[in-house]
C-alpha cells in the first residue's frame, strides 16, 4: 500500500508524535511505501524506517492542545483560533498531501485537525483519535465538536486507542458506524530488561552524546550533566521509583513526590513542562529530575527501576510509558481511570491473584499511591522481578508495534 500518514507535530516528547513514527517504521518495514508528513526538523533522531518525511509550509500559526515551544512557529491552542486561520492551517496541510496522490489511504491523527486534512484531500481516508484533542480543546465547544463530526463523517475508519476514548469521543462528536479499538503499541525490541549493570552503562553512554544544553535553554532536549548525575544517583542505597511523562499539574507528579515522603526510595523525574519549577521546590534531596529524555535514554533508564509510576489525575487517552515499562520487565504502578485502568486490567490478567490490587491505586489519593508503592518495594527482588516477567508477557501479547501497525490496516485489506 502508499500510505500517507499525517500528523501536524513532532516526532518525539510526547504519545503521539512517538505512535506517529513508530507507524512509519512499522508500515514501511512491512513493504508499505509511507509517506510522513509533520513539522519535525530533526528527522534524523528517530527511526521511521524507510519512510520519506514532508514538513508542509502551514505558515507561522500551529494549533496545539497543549502550549509547548516550537521551533519557527508560533504554537496556538486549537479553540483560540480563529475559524479563518483554521481554515488555512488546513488547506495548506491539505494541498501538502494532495501532491503526494494517487495513494491507498491517508491516515490522519487527531480529530481535529487532522481529520478536517484527511478530508480535504479528496482519499480514502482514516483518523486515529488520541484523546487530547477530545478533552483539551473539544468537549464543551459545540462549533468544533460539530467540526469534528463533519471532519469523520466520511472516513473510511476511526480508531480509538481504549474503550475510554471510543466513549469519550462519541460524547463530544457522536457515534460511529466504523470505529475500531486498536491500543497503542511498544517497541518490544527496544524495550527490554537487562542486567543493571549493562543498563547504567549504556545510559551513562547515551547521556554523554547529549547535545549541549546550558541552563535548559532548551526543554526539549536533557538537562545539561545528566551523565554526571545518574552516576551519582544510582550509587546511592535504595529503590529507584521512575517517572515519564509531562511536567504539568494534571499529569500528577506532585501526587508521588507526595506518596514517597519517608520511603525509604529515591526517584527519577523525567519529562519537561510549565509545572517542573514547582515540582522542584516539593521534591526531596533524592529525586533527580532529569528534563527531556528520548527512547534511546530511556531503553535503559527504565531496566534501573524497581517500579514505574503514572499518577494522572486527568483522563489518559492509554499510557504509554506504562506499557514500556511493562515491556522492560519493570512493574508498573498507574491510577486506576480512563484508558490507564485498561492497562491495569490488561497486567492483572498476567499477575498471580494476590497482586493484582498491586497494579492501580485510586485516582488523585497520593495516600493510596504510597500504600502501593510501599507494598511493592517491600517485596523481595526476585518476586519483584516476577511481576516484571508477568507484566513484559502483557506487552508482548498485547502491545507490540508490529501487531498495531497490521490492525490498524485490517479494515482496508479485507
Amino acid at each position: 500500500m502508499r500510505i500517507l500518514l499525517w500528523h501536524g507535530y513532532l516526532l518525539g516528547g510526547t504519545g503521539s508524535n512517538v505512535y506517529t513514527r513508530s507507524l512509519a517504521r512499522e508500515w514501511s518495514r512491512a513493504g508499505h511505501e509511507v509517506v510522513l508528513f509533520c513539522q519535525e526538523r530533526h528527522s534524523e533522531r528517530y527511526d521511521i524506517g524507510t519512510a520519506s518525511l514532508v514538513r508542509p509550509e502551514i505558515g507561522a500559526l500551529l494549533p496545539v492542545f497543549v502550549l509547548d515551544r516550537y521551533e519557527g512557529l508560533e504554537a496556538r491552542l486549537l479553540h483560540e483560533m480563529s475559524r479563518d486561520e483554521l481554515k488555512l492551517y488546513v488547506e495548506l496541510n491539505g494541498e501538502a498531501l494532495r501532491r503526494h496522490l494517487p495513494a491507498d489511504l491517508v491516515f490522519a491523527n487527531h480529530v481535529l485537525p487532522g481529520g478536517a486534512v484527511a478530508a480535504a484531500v479528496g482519499a480514502r481516508y482514516a483518523v486515529k483519535a488520541h484523546g487530547s484533542e477530545l478533552e483539551y480543546s473539544m468537549r464543551g465547544r459545540p462549533e468544533l465538536e460539530e467540526w469534528g463530526r463533519h471532519s469523520l463523517a466520511c472516513a473510511g475508519a476511526v480508531f480509538v486507542g481504549s474503550g475510554h476514548i471510543r466513549r469519550a469521543l462519541e460524547e463530544v462528536v457522536g457515534p460511529q458506524e466504523r470505529i475500531f479499538e486498536v491500543p497503542p503499541g511498544v517497541d518490544i525490541e527496544a524495550f527490554v530488561s537487562k542486567p543493571r549493570e549493562q543498563a547504567l552503562e549504556l545510559l551513562l553512554e547515551e547521556a554523554r552524546r547529549d547535545p549541549p544544553n546550558p541552563a535548559g535553554a532548551d526543554e526539549r532536549l536533557p538537562d545539561q550533566g545528566n551523565a554526571e548525575r545518574f552516576e551519582a544517583f544510582f550509587s546511592q542505597p535504595g529503590a529507584t521509583v521512575v517517572y515519564v511523562g509531562k511536567l504539568l499539574e494534571n499529569k500528577g507528579v506532585h501526587l508521588l513526590l507526595e506518596a514517597l515522603r519517608g520511603l525509604d526510595a529515591k526517584a527519577v523525574v523525567v519529562g519537561f513542562g510549565d509545572f517542573r519549577p514547582e515540582l522542584e521546590r516539593m521534591a526531596g534531596p533524592r529525586v533527580l529530575f532529569t528534563g527531556a529524555l528520548e527512547h534511546r535514554h530511556l531503553v535503559n533508564l527504565l531496566p534501573l527501576a524497581d517500579v514505574a509510576v503514572t499518577p494522572s489525575i486527568f483522563p489518559e487517552a492509554f499510557g504509554m510509558v506504562a506499557a514500556e515499562a511493562a515491556a522492560a520487565g519493570v512493574p508498573p504502578l498507574v491510577a486506576r481511570h480512563s484508558g490507564l485502568a485498561e492497562i491495569a486490567a490488561r497486567l492483572e490478567r498476567e499477575y498471580p491473584e494476590d497482586q493484582r490490587e498491586l497494579v492501580s491505586f485510586a485516582n488523585g489519593d497520593a495516600g493510596d499511591l504510597r500504600i502501593k508503592l510501599e507494598a511493592l518495594l517491600a517485596l523481595p527482588g526476585a518476586q519483584r522481578a516476577l511481576l516484571g516477567k508477568a507484566a513484559r508477557r502483557a506487552a508482548e501479547g498485547y502491545w507490540s508495534w508490529k501487531t498495531v501497525a497490521e490492525r490498524l490496516l485490517q479494515p482496508f485489506t479485507i
